[in-house]
């Protein structure tokens, strides 16, 4: 039996239509809360990193910590391991990430015109029109983000992508269950032997990428009979260190009968390959009105292997706190508006979790003392030396690694 994966728009009526399907079917159900799930424990990610992947908004920090392409390496061995279990209806973004040689899947789009989905919003919900919008622009986001991310495509209702699209503001959810039951049957979705390698090809695919993932790595996989091929999208220094270490990994896997490596089509533009240490700060956050001495700062930690991002005053480093997840801060104390004590208040109130250096080059033994009663790491004179502040942050670091452990 085929299975069936089903992408769709919010307030589509598409909860409605799985239940409808899986009536008639009899298929259970795998979605999106569910993988993530299975992913979290596979990988030890938190759940809140690993579905984060599926928003448009990517972390600042993801440059250096690969935690969306990590995620998205998750979800694929989470949504291969539960195609190796039979048939099943894959309700919600990651059923995109079935490879298309996987042919015994129908690719169902279930999408609606905006008048519709705001009349369901309404009615399924009890939403004002306003709060309705809200939520249908920051989804389609999403999806479109999506698309992007593994098809290049700007449009994730593009035809193109699917077997069928069902417009619901034109069918209703019978019309549009009977429509998958009488095209799941059809032969061109049916089980082949090529089409289950396919399946076992993905599987393998997947362990490897998760494999190379864990040790730092962002490489695309594919595989074919047992036969990997890694590709290299970024420049990077020693091209010929990095794939003997590629092969390394990926040739322990079982399975795996050779490896090759190859570069991408973006090997050549200015993206350098950066391998992930897990060893090193990678989410540290730079607050500080001194924009040309916190730039520097931040471009000699990431010289020392240390992802960094800047704000350069203390609005814009609280709202940076709510919607990311630095591990480390070091805030300046004088700036203007919010200013660096009153950040170091409310990140300990709200965050306790983040280590706050205070690093400042105005500050009294009396600020040193409060800084040190709120709950900061450490406290700093500029001017600084790298390497002590570099020792300082690996410290916090590794009291954050401790903590989680």
């Amino acid at each position: 039996m085929s299975v069936i994966s089903i992408f769709s728009g919010i307030f589509c009526s598409a909860d409605a239509v799985v239940r409808d399907v899986m009536d008639s079917t009899g298929y259970r159900l795998v979605t999106d809360e569910q993988l993530v799930r299975m992913a979290g424990k596979t990988s030890g990610m938190p759940e809140s990193k690993v579905r984060r992947a599926f928003s448009a908004k990517t972390s600042v920090f993801n440059p250096f910590t690969h935690e969306k392409e990590c995620s998205v390496a998750c979800l694929r061995l989470a949504l291969a391991t539960e195609l190796e279990k039979g048939p099943a209806v894959v309700h919600g973004f990651s059923g995109l990430l079935i490879p298309a040689a996987i042919s015994h899947v129908l690719r169902v789009c279930i999408i609606a015109a905006i008048p519709y989905r705001l009349e369901q919003a309404g009615v399924v919900q009890g939403l004002a029109e306003k709060e309705a919008l809200k939520q249908i622009h920051a989804r389609d986001a999403d999806s479109s983000s999506w698309a992007e991310t593994l098809f290049s495509a700007k449009d994730p209702w593009d035809k193109a992508l699917y077997d069928m699209v069902l417009p619901m503001n034109r069918v209703n959810v019978a019309k549009a269950g009977a429509l998958i039951e009488e095209n799941l049957i059809k032969d061109a979705v049916r089980r082949t032997n090529a089409s289950m390698l396919a399946q076992k090809d993905f599987l393998l695919a997947a362990t490897v990428e998760m494999a190379l993932s864990r040790e730092g790595h962002d490489v695309s996989v594919a595989a074919r009979g047992g036969e990997v091929a890694l590709t290299i999208n970024k420049q990077v220094l020693m091209l010929t260190r990095l794939e003997e270490e590629l092969k390394s990994i990926a040739g322990a896997i079982p399975g795996v009968h050779s490896v090759e490596t190859q570069v991408g089509k973006d090997f050549h533009q200015a993206h350098i390959y950066r391998k992930h240490s897990f060893e090193m700060p990678s989410r540290v956050l730079l607050v500080d009105d001194e924009r040309e001495f916190v730039q520097t700062l931040s471009e000699r930690l990431q010289l020392r292997d240390m992802g960094s991002a800047v704000a350069y005053d203390g609005e814009s480093a609280l709202a940076l706190v709510a919607e990311d997840e630095p591990e480390v801060m070091i805030i300046d104390l004088k700036m203007p508006g919010i200013d660096g004590m009153e950040i170091l208040k409310q990140v300990k109130a709200t965050r306790p979790q983040i280590e706050v250096i205070v690093l400042t080059g105005h500050g009294s033994e009396a600020d040193r003392k409060q800084c040190m009663q709120l709950g900061a790491f450490a406290y700093m004179q500029k001017p600084v030396d790298i390497d002590e502040l570099s020792d300082i942050l690996k410290k916090a670091h590794e009291k954050i690694r401790t903590f989680h452990a």
